[in-house]
């Protein structure tokens, strides 16, 4: 399984923030919407930067209540780790562990085509499993 049957899955749609919104606004939609990151895009097709809860929680942590009127572009990373349709399950688990991430914006082309969280792989990683043990289920039963 890879990214590109992910996006299928669940749409390729991904919700961004605005580089010039606050901290707030961003937190707002985060509730809205349920998630736990936004991409963070001028034009909803480049990549900005990337803010998550968990990297509000850290600014909050060290900068107090003031940071939820900081903008976006005042907090969030920049650097910020992609992949693309053809990666597998396996490469995100790998990159996701090893770089302690749980989004992964999806790229092609340069430009913004949808995100992938950890509970998108683990979900899918789940169902690959499951298909598995049946499959075996099936041969054993066959004998």
């Amino acid at each position: 399984m890879n990214v590109d049957a992910i996006l299928r899955a669940k749409g390729a749609g991904v919700e961004t923030a605005r580089p010039d919104w606050t901290v707030l606004q961003a937190v707002q939609k985060l509730a809205e919407l349920g998630v736990g990151a936004l991409v963070v895009s001028a034009d909803g097709q480049r990549i900005a930067g990337i803010i998550s809860e968990r990297d509000v929680m850290r600014q909050i942590a060290n900068g107090g209540h003031q940071t939820l009127e900081k903008t976006v572009d005042d907090v969030m990373i920049r650097e910020v780790i992609t992949c693309s349709r053809g990666d597998t399950v396996n490469d995100l688990m790998s990159v996701m562990t090893e770089r302690r991430i749980r989004h992964l914006p999806v790229i092609e082309d340069g430009l913004l085509v949808g995100i992938v969280s950890i509970g998108d792989v683990v979900k899918r990683r789940i169902e690959e499993t499951e298909f598995e043990a049946e499959a075996l289920r099936q041969y054993i039963a066959t004998g």
